[in-house]
């Protein structure tokens, strides 16, 4: 069965083909000129009459046959990067394929898992698999720098040996064009960290995927109260840590009017327009509207470990009212009770 990745391939290759452009042969080759391959072959050097001969070693090439490709067949592209998203993991790359070391045992069962889950979502065959191998049938890759369709086939292995969780990707079959061809070295790399890199993608993404899940449930109970800052001054307080607290609060304030036009994590910033929802509204919620005008603000969070600050600055920098932080923080307390009950 063939499987089309151009959108997961074009995802996960997108750091070596950044710099290229044009179509397959300009990201193979050099500006397509293979005119050397009609160059002379060399001549002994004769000496003018009168000449004194003299010779130096210091440029000489040896007199020898050198392996390897030339005009069309020469492929210039970058290596394949291995993507480290998996945190504490390390990558070893063999003369069969590449292998990622895992930094604990418990990932090992749910990276296994998540690639017998890709097979089957992408209705790859399986020509053999055992517990700890999996022998796919023909895997086909369709990608713009390549000149013709690829097709794989892989071995796929685990192994917690001697306390090293690990899984394997080698690449054992290759075809161009539904034709099989020997698979060169530097295709079997390529390829099986395309591979690699495609199953530590989707990890990556269920691992923040059930991140934010956590999140969420352990947003739904967060007291909201006014509170002082370092300095003294008026803020509000979310008895929830930062991580937490700020995956929550894009979807909090949009309910309340609020559109969200940026974020900064690591300056703990959210830039936001306020347009005032209407009386209804704020009856149904049952608290007095915000005392904002309609206009930008930004919301400045603050990491107070197991407590989060939030000011609000208006559209000049300059830090809203008491008076105005007063009327936000029921809003806020009013906006989660709602959300868990719904």
């Amino acid at each position: 069965m063939n499987c089309n990745y151009r959108l997961v391939l074009t995802t996960v290759m997108v750091a070596s083909l950044a710099a290229c452009s044009g179509g397959a042969d300009r990201r193979r080759q050099a500006n397509q000129d293979f005119t050397y391959l009609e160059s002379k072959p060399l001549e002994s050097w004769t000496l003018p009459a009168g000449a004194e001969p003299f010779s130096t070693d210091d440029y000489a090439i040896q007199n020898k046959a050198y392996q390897g490709e030339i005009g069309s067949g020469v492929d210039i592209r970058p290596p394949q990067q291995i993507l480290e998203l998996i945190p504490g993991a390390r990558s070893v790359k063999d003369a069969d394929g590449v292998t990622l070391l895992l930094p604990k045992a418990e990932e090992l069962p749910k990276v296994w898992l998540l690639i017998q889950g890709i097979i089957a979502e992408q209705n790859v065959g399986i020509r053999n698999q055992t517990a700890n191998s999996i022998e796919t049938d023909w895997v086909t890759w369709t990608h713009e720098d390549e000149d013709t369709e690829i097709g794989n086939r892989y071995l796929i292995e685990k192994s917690s040996e001697s306390n090293r969780y690990s899984f394997k990707v080698s690449l054992i079959d290759w075809r161009e064009d539904g034709i099989e061809k020997p698979v060169s070295d530097v295709n079997k790399e390529r390829y099986s960290i395309a591979m690699l890199n495609l199953v530590t993608a989707k990890y990556d993404q269920q691992v923040r995927d059930e991140a934010r899940l956590r999140a969420q449930e352990l947003v739904k109970q967060i007291p909201i109260s006014m509170g002082k800052d370092r300095s003294g001054l008026p803020v509000i307080i979310a008895r929830a840590a930062y991580n937490v607290f700020w995956e929550r609060l894009p979807s909090l304030v949009e309910d309340l009017g609020f559109t969200v036009e940026g974020r900064n994590r690591s300056q703990g910033v959210v830039e936001v327009k306020f347009r005032s929802p209407d009386d209804a509204f704020w009856t149904e919620l049952g608290t007095k509207p915000i005392m904002l005008d309609d206009s930008t603000y930004k919301l400045q969070l603050g990491d107070l470990g197991n407590r989060t600050s939030i000011n609000v600055t208006d559209s000049n920098g300059k830090p809203i009212t008491e008076e105005a932080l007063n009327t936000i923080a029921p809003v806020f307390a009013l906006a989660i009770e709602r959300a868990n009950n719904q």
